[in-house]
């Protein structure tokens, strides 16, 4: 039976991360609570996450989904992969998302080390079906270079980086040099934005209320990210780099590839060192996944566009927005998707773009 692996949960960075971080570095992070008693970071003086003011995070006390049973340690995640049937996890942080925003790029590389050795052990803990990715501090290109190659060798599957820099996009030439070190190391970049973590906002800046943040932030952060890396030529200068976009669900992708592939085919040599091929035609190579939600409705549409190749289960758990325990089930009982579309969805795409 082909497996089932979730190609974006999450970890959360509990007890133990906590009290190594805020020894390390007491001037740096602290820890404070929020008027309900929930425990929330503050680290260079600010709250991760934000949860009011433009671009807000989630409240921290509503952050996990109702159904998770014990989310904090390999043992109680393996269990709820069980209830699930998934039978390997790829692991993105939830904390250490924050990670490219910090200020002091020192203090951002030796974070993203300890997370990355942390979260190295974690998933050596998960008698084989916990993978994760690591996190570099993107800002600093050079330390980021060598912060990769050192989770490469800790086991660590693929690397995290933010839709957008503080002052630059993904397609600035500056990233080059660790575009082509994830591709001569093989490792896969997962573009995730999450709000309230002080990332670049792309637009939802206008908002306060995090429900309407939220609607905005993930797929408006992609669609920046993917304009960036197809039309900026990032993925024709790396031809072996696999991007996968996450947590925007997969039905934006083919309105949003036509829209590129309009631009490309009107006015694509206005972008210098840019495109030098059809939008679609990095799907069709393998160099773009994108992570769909189970109940999509107008999954099939996608599937009919484009193929199946590209497209990823995830279930974001456990964060409050995960079908735990039914995002999976929703995904195998799809009656509108052949059994070879949810073979390769549910697992065998996610298996390819780790080395799973």
């Amino acid at each position: 039976m082909p497996p089932t692996i979730d190609a974006d949960a999450h970890v959360i960075e509990g007890a133990p991360f906590a009290v190594e971080a805020l020894k390390r570095w007491p001037d740096k992070v602290k820890l404070e609570r929020t008027p309900e008693g929930t425990p929330v970071f503050t680290i260079e003086g600010r709250r991760y996450p934000e949860a009011s003011g433009p671009g807000a995070g989630c409240p921290p006390q509503h952050g996990l989904c109702a159904n998770a049973g014990d989310p904090l340690s390999p043992a109680g995640v393996v269990a709820d992969a069980d209830r699930e049937g998934i039978d390997r996890m790829v692991l993105f942080p939830s904390l250490a998302l924050g990670v490219p925003a910090y200020r002091d790029l020192g203090f951002a590389a030796e974070f993203a080390r300890l997370y990355n050795r942390w979260i190295a052990d974690y998933c050596r803990s998960g008698n084989g079906r916990l993978f994760a990715v690591g996190v570099v501090p993107i800002e600093d290109v050079e330390t980021s270079i060598a912060v990769l190659r050192e989770a490469r060798e800790a086991g660590l599957v693929g690397a995290v980086i933010p839709p957008a820099l503080r002052e630059r996009n993904l397609d600035h030439p500056d990233l080059d040099r660790f575009y082509a070190a994830a591709a001569d190391l093989d490792v896969p970049l997962g573009v995730h934005g999450a709000p309230g973590v002080h990332l670049p906002k792309i637009g939802v800046d206008r908002f306060t209320n995090y429900i309407q943040v939220h609607c905005v932030s993930f797929p408006f952060d992609q669609m920046a990210a993917m304009t960036a890396l197809v039309s900026g030529g990032v993925l024709d200068r790396h031809p072996k780099l696999r991007v996968a976009f996450l947590e925007s669900g997969v039905t934006w992708v083919p309105f949003f590839l036509d829209r590129l592939h309009e631009h490309w085919e009107k006015r694509g040599d206005w972008i210098a060192n840019g495109w030098r091929r059809d939008p679609r035609d990095y799907v069709a190579a393998g160099q773009i996944f994108v992570s769909c939600e189970a109940g999509e409705t107008l999954l099939p549409a996608v599937v009919e566009a484009l193929g199946s190749d590209f497209v990823l289960y995830a279930s974001d758990y456990p964060h409050w927005d995960s079908e735990f325990p039914e995002s999976a089930k929703t995904l195998r009982e799809r009656g509108d998707l052949s059994s070879e579309a949810r073979a390769k969805i549910l697992g065998l795409n996610a298996q390819r773009l780790f080395g799973l």
